[in-house]
C-alpha cells in the first residue's frame, strides 16, 4: 500500500470531508481529511488505482487538488 498527502482547495464544511472520503473509497483507496490544513492523505494499492485516478476522482467532487 502506498501513502500519499494532497493538498485540497475547496473543502469547508463536514459535508466536504464525506463527500471526498467516500469518492476516494469509491475510486477503491481510503482517505483521510485534515479539513483544517486542507489535506487528504490517502492510502491506495498501486498496483489498482493510481494517484492520477484518485486525483480525479476528488475533483469530480468540486474539489481542487493542487
Amino acid at each position: 500500500m502506498k501513502t500519499e498527502t494532497l493538498q485540497v482547495k475547496g473543502m469547508s464544511c463536514g459535508h466536504c470531508v464525506s463527500s471526498v472520503e467516500s469518492a476516494v473509497k469509491e475510486a477503491g483507496g481510503a482517505a483521510k481529511v485534515d479539513l483544517s490544513a486542507g489535506k487528504v492523505t490517502v492510502e491506495f494499492d498501486e498496483a489498482k488505482l493510481s494517484l492520477q485516478s484518485i486525483k480525479e476522482a476528488i475533483e469530480e467532487q468540486g474539489y481542487d487538488v493542487v
